[in-house]
């Protein structure tokens, strides 16, 4: 059986992960990988699948993401997790009260390297920001900001939604995963 070797040490990037390959091992390298000052997912993602490479010496994926919302200017864009060190999700909220466009999206950027090319493949997920924090704390979450972020066409936060929710939701909010189209690309190539 073929394997790719994941690094992050985002154990909701992996629990996402785990379910998309069918054919191909999906191997863990629990590790976390320097992220370049950068607004740039595609930049970031490249720096971290070359430190990855070098790291395990075979092939392997790396993962950034980024949230932006609409009225901020796109902010916080790639800096999600500076953004949660310093104001978190309440502050986050804050710079939102009394704004009517609560538009706001994930994307993220996933690059496959072999040691010779590298490949890259997108998601996004849009929706709205919430009013205030609503759902439960979960082992398979990516990110704080779950539990103010309702994917379009949903009535849930990701915070609030079981894991079957969250998968089938992709059929309402027309989102696409990078995990995805990388995993139907790998295990097609082989």
């Amino acid at each position: 059986m073929d394997s790719i070797t994941f690094v992050t040490h985002n154990k909701g990037k992996v629990a996402s992960a785990q379910k998309y390959f069918k054919k191909a091992k999906l191997e863990i390298f629990n590790y976390d990988l320097d992220e370049p000052r950068s607004d740039d997912l595609k930049e970031i993602a490249t720096c971290k699948v070359k430190e990855a490479y070098e790291l395990v010496k075979k092939p392997c994926i790396a993962l950034d993401a980024g949230f932006f919302v609409d009225e901020l200017n796109g902010f916080p864009r790639a800096f999600v997790n500076f953004a949660l060190e310093t104001i978190g999700i309440d502050g986050i909220l804050k710079l939102m009260e009394n704004v009517e466009n609560r538009s706001c999206a994930f994307r993220e950027c996933l690059a496959y390297y072999d040691g010779k090319e590298i490949k890259y493949f997108y998601g996004e997920s849009k929706g709205t920001l919430t009013l205030k924090r609503e759902g439960i704390d979960q082992e398979n979450k990516w990110s704080e900001l779950w539990y103010i972020f309702k994917p379009l066409n949903c009535d849930k936060t990701l915070a609030q939604m079981e894991d079957v929710e969250r998968g089938e939701r992709r059929q309402k909010d027309g989102s696409s995963s990078s995990i995805e189209e990388f995993a139907k690309w790998y295990e097609g190539a082989r």
